[in-house]
């Protein structure tokens, strides 16, 4: 792990030391950075799980990636730094249904206090949340809470907006290893049923708020207003993607998205 070449991809100037400050630093920067998208998956190419791949995919070629690639590669960072980091097995919540077992990957970060970390999700906090408070969390005008789940092994994160509570995923604190999401993000990648092989996205987010290229419909969110255009071209989504997301995909590569 090259930990400045990380630190420079991300724009973190910080010290290195394992401290709820650079944590706290560190999921914000990342999230700022390195945008949640599925690329690869409409470009057919194969994500595979390995740290060294990861890091080579998120750092060195400067894109993003989906659950497992961004949380695997910042739980690499982390470690790399200090911290105590337990990978978790998360089950998301879509539709009303809950998805399988692996569906997800979270974070928890063990210091003097317990911290949960998510970078992998898309739209969620942008700093870590503390694992052991009971009372609403809230971050750019949304609530979230961490709370008991049916059997004591079982938590649940939900989030506000308003109201009510949504649920946004379950998981449980069973300490999980890169490879045991194998199955899974094989699964995301080729099964018709996977929210991934039927939406193409990307998405981050900035200072003021978010930016989204969901389809061929790029959103950008800031403070509490909101645009969106339809891109007519692939030439307009490729620049978008360069633009907006640092992002480059070459011709050959975009006439298979």
């Amino acid at each position: 792990m090259n930990i400045g070449a990380y630190f420079k991809r991300i724009k973190y100037k910080g010290p290195g030391v394992p401290t709820a400050e650079t944590l706290r630093k560190l999921h914000r920067a990342h999230n700022l950075t390195v945008p949640f998208e599925n690329l690869d998956i409409h470009l057919g190419r194969p994500i595979v799980l390995d740290e060294e791949q990861l890091f080579d995919k998120i750092v060195r070629q400067k894109r993003g990636g989906f659950c497992y690639e961004l949380n695997g590669s910042f739980a690499s960072l982390l470690r790399a730094v200090g911290f105590n980091v337990t990978m978790l097995s998360a089950r998301v919540f879509l539709d009303g249904k809950m998805g399988r077992e692996f569906d997800h990957m979270v974070l928890l970060v063990l210091l003097k206090k317990r911290w949960f970390a998510d970078v992998g999700f898309g739209a969620l906090f942008i700093e870590p949340l503390w694992f052991d408070d009971k009372s609403e969390q809230v971050q750019r005008n949304i609530a979230y809470r961490i709370r008991r789940y049916g059997r004591d092994k079982w938590k649940l994160l939900e989030r506000k907006a308003g109201s009510p509570w949504n649920a946004v995923y379950q998981f449980d604190l069973i300490p999980r290893k890169l490879h045991d999401f194998d199955k899974m993000c094989l699964w995301h990648q080729t099964s018709p049923k996977s929210w991934h092989t039927q939406n193409r996205i990307c998405t981050r987010a900035t200072p003021e708020g978010r930016i989204t290229l969901s389809g061929m419909k790029l959103v950008i969110r800031r403070y509490d207003r909101r645009s969106e255009r339809v891109l007519s071209t692939k030439k307009e989504y490729a620049e978008a993607l360069k633009t907006d997301f640092g992002i480059k995909i070459l011709k050959d590569e975009w006439g298979q998205a």
